[in-house]
């Protein structure tokens, strides 16, 4: 039953997301306040949704419960403890939901700390952030559900991949996520300066501080990924198997530099 439970909060985690992407921008266009504030609301509900669904699946791995087709295909009741856990990652479905957990854990840092944003432009991240996570949590209900059932049970799980059962890729895809999905917050503070049609500037406060979680994650992350025979830990996880030689923590350099600087469209145009 608590495996339906983590399945249905998903799915009202997506409504959630879907309400909190639409009202909000209708509360800006209107000047509604009462609109506008649902956005932080929605933001921490689909924080816990997501939460709690991850936690069940995580569940679902340290007891062996195995009539959950994810947990079959890559866990085992003899492995240790550590890599049970590690498990809900190691794998498409799994992996798919902790970018989301992250997503949506961003927008509600956002949703917490940004009480000294503009009510328009926190409305309008907001709204951005959730059409990402509407986008994710379709794409996870609809072909990465980690909660399908096996009937009847397996008796036994086949075991994660030999190549993951390894500390440095079971910490690496927390940390990437945590800087590249981090990353999420500055792009939609752009495009909710770019929604209200004026300057960069009062971007400046909230994208600035947005940038600087995300950063200090993904150096620790990049040593991990040529570990062992492969060429990444989403290429064991069955992704192309290739890795990107420019240091991550550069890709983020033009965007800071963009989000950090005051901009308009009038100035774009001289």
């Amino acid at each position: 039953m608590i495996i339906e439970l983590g399945h249905y909060a998903l799915v009202l985690a997506l409504a959630t997301a879907i309400i909190q992407g639409v009202l909000p921008v209708l509360g800006v266009r209107r000047g509604d306040p009462s609109l506008m504030g649902l956005a932080a609301n929605a933001a921490l509900v689909c924080f816990l949704l997501v939460a709690f669904s991850f936690a069940v699946l995580t569940f679902a791995y340290v007891t062996s419960d195995f009539s959950v087709k994810n947990v079959w295909e890559n866990s085992h009741s003899l492995k240790p403890l550590i890599y049970k856990i590690t498990g809900v990652w190691g794998n498409h479905e799994g992996s798919m939901l902790l970018w989301l957990l992250i997503l949506v854990f961003f927008s509600a840092m956002v949703a917490l700390f940004g009480r000294n944003l503009p009510e328009t432009l926190k409305a309008n991240v907001l709204a951005v952030q959730a059409w990402i996570a509407t986008a994710f949590a379709f794409f996870v209900l609809l072909t990465s559900n980690p909660f399908a059932r096996l009937v009847p049970a397996p008796g036994e799980g086949r075991d994660l991949n030999p190549v993951l059962q390894d500390i440095g890729l079971a910490i690496h895809p927390p940390l990437l996520y945590l800087g590249y999905v981090g990353f999420s917050v500055c792009f939609s503070f752009a495009v909710a300066a770019l929604i209200e049609g004026g300057s960069m500037r009062p971007g400046r406060v909230g994208c600035g501080r947005g940038h600087l979680p995300p950063g200090p994650f993904l150096p620790p992350a990049s040593p991990w990924a040529p570990i062992g025979p492969i060429t990444s830990w989403a290429g064991a996880a069955g992704g192309s198997g290739t890795r990107s030689k420019t240091p991550p923590s550069c890709l983020g350099s033009p965007e800071r530099h963009f989000c950090t600087r005051p901009w308009s469209w009038k100035s774009a145009k001289r």
